[in-house]
């Protein structure tokens, strides 16, 4: 008995232009119309928490310190930058470009326990790191119980 195949009429079409598409793919440098391909991007972001603070680590390779602006606007963090495409080379030398680059912008909600006064960040290598303190009341307490033997 021999099995049952399911016709597709459009196979040898789709296979046809696989094969053209690769054909050409890499032949021709990346078409560029202008910055709107460079232009929309999110850096990559860790958040944890630790017994005093919360950290968030920011991904920002190729962005200048002064690119940066980090604010706090009541419990939302807001972190806004641009990472600038090179002109020290030809655009139309370009070959490939996979980095995204422009205008940035990532808000988080922090939760009421962060100490606003107390914010502070640093850059390093690249990577923003965005102390959060928290609030005294928030922090861990530990309280001694003494123990009395027979209820005394």
């Amino acid at each position: 008995m021999s099995a049952i195949t399911h016709w597709d009429p459009f196979r040898g079409l789709r296979t046809f232009q696989g094969q053209f598409n690769r054909l050409f793919e890499g032949t021709f440098p990346p078409s560029r119309t202008g910055q709107a391909d460079l232009a929309t991007w999110a850096p990559a972001v860790d958040i944890y928490e630790g017994q005093i603070e919360l950290v968030a680590k920011i991904d920002l390779p190729g962005v200048e310190e002064k690119d940066i602006d980090v604010r706090l606007e009541n419990t939302s963090l807001t972190i806004r930058g641009e990472r600038k495409f090179e002109k020290s080379v030809d655009e139309d030398s370009y070959l490939r470009v996979e980095r995204a680059y422009g205008s940035f912008t990532r808000t988080f909600s922090l939760p009421n326990t962060v100490n606003p006064e107390g914010i502070h960040a640093s850059y390093d290598k690249g990577v923003l790191t965005v102390h959060m303190p928290k609030r005294e009341e928030s922090k861990p307490k530990q309280v001694k119980i003494n123990v009395a033997s027979n209820g005394k």
